[in-house]
Order: structure tokens, then C-alpha cells, then sequence
């Protein structure tokens, strides 16, 4: 079957969901939201805790809630989605194609917007070694099999991670009634708040083991036992727990990015746009956590918001502009990355996103371009996993026939 729409957007997120419905309410009349899963909502679908919704929302509502509420918005829109569809293909003619049980479909289009969001690495990419077990999970997988699927999940369990993510999915172990002996990490300490790690601690008795770190999943059916490893003296010990979870270490869903030819940044993993969502191809965006893996769900429901109004404003002046003209983001170690990774002086480029790979106090991040200073910022505190975010105004200064724009932290 072939059919027609403005603007297709894959991913039913909330990146994906606020985009289709910023772009109906500016006038848009043909907009697809295209989500793989049997349900749309996205990640918060599964996640059963409160704090869901506080920025675009205004207010607190669990992750089911908050999906539930973006769907309807959604669907009260206009927007038409398609769920249980996976996208195979984006054509170089702009052709859409689509794969359900159905059969095939292929929708041509204007624009594609991608909001296919971004996953946690599961063990075989972080080169655990060991045996192959029943009983490993990524949080994610942790969540549906025990929030929506209502599965068996183990009885012990030790979650490998101390970032934001790694308290959810204790929180999740915790509902689906396992035990978990500890969160674990490599660094020195952990990387989340220090109000969730008090009340790791103090009220629900789980410790937080610093300079750990998983080398070895012992098992033959079931996970037995784990080895653990002190990365500061070497030393080495055996945990006998029955469940591991693997929790953050992101990378963005960027298969269709990467084989549509897109340009991709080397810090983040996902394609490279400017602030407005622009790609390297005239009739590509992107937004969400695909290009800052992860911000908060309603984080990425404001940067779909924000790009749908520059894709709509791009369709109704039928104007587009490709990153051809515009300079390269690098962020110089010890950060990560840095987004927007494509800037343009004519931009209003209000914030910057960062990520860095050190704990660091709270430091001046210069920005130069060919050897001159444009502007400094003052950070935040520098902590691994957590973004933080600088201004931006010296952006303004480019030369847009100059080099790259670096990112680089002072004292």
C-alpha cells in the first residue's frame, strides 16, 4: 500500500508524541507518529514511579500516567499513529517504509522527524565475560517484564550502575519483590542525586559499592554467583545473587540515521543537528534523547516541541536548510560531548548541553574557534552521567567560514 503524509515521525516517545502534537496545533494537517511497540508512550510506559511530567506538563504524574496522557493529547490532535509498525527503510525519494502485521506500506512524505529515543547497553556490548544465563536484564527489560508483562523476575539481585537510572531500577527490583544487595560503579562515587542515595542507604538498606566494577556472570541455567572486581587495589570477590541488572551506559537508537547516510557526531552517537533539529539532510530532524543521551522524559518532550515549531515554520515557507553552512561542535576531553554539535551565528543558541567523563568541581568551559577565545561559561559541578548546561551566546561570534567551534573546561 502507498500513501501520503506531511510529516512522519518515528518514535511514539515523548520526544516523538509532543512534536505531532505542537505540529497539528500550528496547522500541520498530515502528521504520522510511527512506534515499533504494540503501545506508544515510550519509555515511561514502564516506569511506575512519580516525577514524570514536571516541565512540559506542570506537574508530577508516574511514567504510565504521563504516557497515557501524551497519547491522548496526541490522538485528540489529529495525529494519526501507527503502533506495532517498524520503520525499515528511509528512502532516498523521501518514501517512508513501513513494515506491520498488516503486510508492507510505504508513505511518502515532506519531512521525517526521528524520535527513536535511546537504550541502555545490554551485557554482550559491555564484554562481560562469563556464562549466558537466564536471570540478565537492561532496566528497561526489567520494567516491562515487571510492569507490564508481570513476570517472575529473580530474588536477588545486584544492579551494575549509580547514575539516575540505576535507583529506578532498584526501585522496580523492589516492586517486583527481589532483594537487591547493592549498586555498583566504577567511579568513586555515584552519579545521582545525593537525596536518592541517602535513601538507598538509610531507608532501604542497600549500599552503594564505589570503584567496582562486574568482570564475571557465573551460571549455568539461572545466574549463580558474580565476580566483582576493586578497581582501585585489584582485589576480587563472588556474590551469589540470582539476578544482575545492567543499568545506563546509553546509546541512541540511530540504526535509520546511519543507514539513510546521515552525519553522526563521535560524542554522542546520534545524528548531528543543530538546535532547531536540523540534520545534514534537507528533509531530516531529529529530536529527544537520540541526540543527548538521556535527559528526563519531559526534557525531551520540549525539545520535540521546540523542533516541531522550526519544522513547521520550514513547511510553511517551504525553506530548508541543511547543515552544509555550519560549523562543527568539538568538546575537548574531559568532556564527552556536546548539543547542539552543529552551530551557525545566525542561531539563537541559548544553552548548551554537556556531558564530561570526570568528577570535577565547578569549572569555566571556554569556547574558541581557530585559536581565538569567544566567550567563557561558568559550570555547574562536573559529574560522569549527568549533563550539565552553559550559554551559549557566543555563538553569535562565529566566523561561519572559520573551524570548528571547541569546547574546552579551564580553571
Amino acid at each position: 500500500m502507498e500513501s501520503h503524509a506531511d510529516v512522519v515521525i518515528v518514535g511514539a516517545g515523548p520526544a516523538g508524541l509532543s512534536a505531532a502534537i505542537e505540529l497539528r496545533r500550528l496547522g500541520v494537517s498530515n502528521v504520522v507518529v510511527v512506534e515499533r511497540e504494540s503501545d506508544a508512550g515510550g519509555v515511561p510506559r514502564h516506569c511506575n514511579h512519580t516525577g514524570f511530567g514536571l516541565r512540559d506538563l506542570h506537574r508530577s504524574m508516574t511514567g504510565p500516567h504521563y504516557s497515557a496522557e501524551l497519547v491522548r493529547r496526541a490522538e485528540a490532535s489529529g495525529a494519526r499513529i501507527l503502533v506495532g509498525t517498524t520503520v525499515t527503510e528511509l528512502g532516498p525519494d523521501n518514501n517512508v517504509h513501513l513494515t506491520s502485521r498488516s503486510g508492507l506500506e510505504v508513505l511518502s512524505t515532506t519531512t521525517v522527524l526521528l524520535a527513536t529515543g535511546a537504550r541502555e547497553r545490554p551485557r554482550s556490548a559491555r564484554l562481560v565475560a562469563g556464562d549466558r544465563p537466564a536471570g540478565v536484564f537492561t532496566t528497561g527489560q526489567l520494567q516491562q517484564w515487571s510492569y507490564i508483562k508481570h513476570l517472575p523476575v529473580g530474588s536477588r539481585a545486584i544492579v551494575i550502575g549509580a547514575e539516575h537510572v540505576s535507583f529506578s531500577a532498584m526501585l522496580s527490583l523492589r516492586h517486583a519483590g527481589v532483594q537487591t544487595i547493592a549498586l555498583t560503579t566504577q567511579y568513586a562515587r555515584h552519579q545521582s542525586v545525593a537525596a536518592f542515595a541517602l535513601a538507598t542507604r538509610a531507608f532501604l538498606r542497600v549500599p552503594i559499592w564505589t570503584s567496582t566494577r562486574l568482570v564475571d556472570v557465573k551460571g549455568r541455567i539461572r545466574v549463580q554467583e558474580v565476580v566483582l572486581e576493586n578497581t582501585l587495589t585489584g582485589e576480587r570477590r563472588n556474590e551469589s545473587i540470582d539476578t544482575v541488572v545492567f543499568s545506563g551506559d546509553w546509546i541512541p537508537d540511530n540504526e535509520l540515521a546511519r543507514r539513510r547516510g546521515l552525519a553522526m557526531d563521535p560524542g554522542t552517537l546520534g545524528p548531528s543537528t543543530d538546535v532547531a533539529g536540523r540534520t545534514s539532510l534537507a528533509s531530516v530532524f531529529a529530536a529527544g534523547n537520540m541526540l543527548h543521551p538521556v535527559e528526563t522524559a519531559d526534557v525531551a518532550a520540549l525539545r520535540g516541541r521546540e523542533v516541531a515549531r522550526e519544522l513547521a515554520s520550514e513547511l510553511r515557507s517551504s525553506a530548508s536548510r541543511a547543515l552544509s553552512d555550519q560549523v562543527a561542535v568539538i568538546a575537548d576531553a574531559p568532556l564527552a560531548w556536546a548539543w547542539p554539535n552543529m552551530v551557525h551565528p545566525s542561531q539563537d543558541v541559548k544553552r548548551f548541553i554537556l556531558r564530561t567523563t570526570n568528577f570535577d568541581p565547578r569549572r569555566t568551559v571556554r569556547a574558541f574557534q581557530d585559536g581565538h577565545c569567544l566567550g567563557t561559561s561558568r559550570s555547574p559541578r562536573l559529574v560522569p552521567n549527568r549533563s550539565i548546561s552553559i550559554r551559549g551566546d557566543f555563538v553569535s561570534k562565529l566566523d561561519p567560514l572559520g573551524g570548528p567551534l571547541r569546547l574546552s573546561l579551564g580553571d
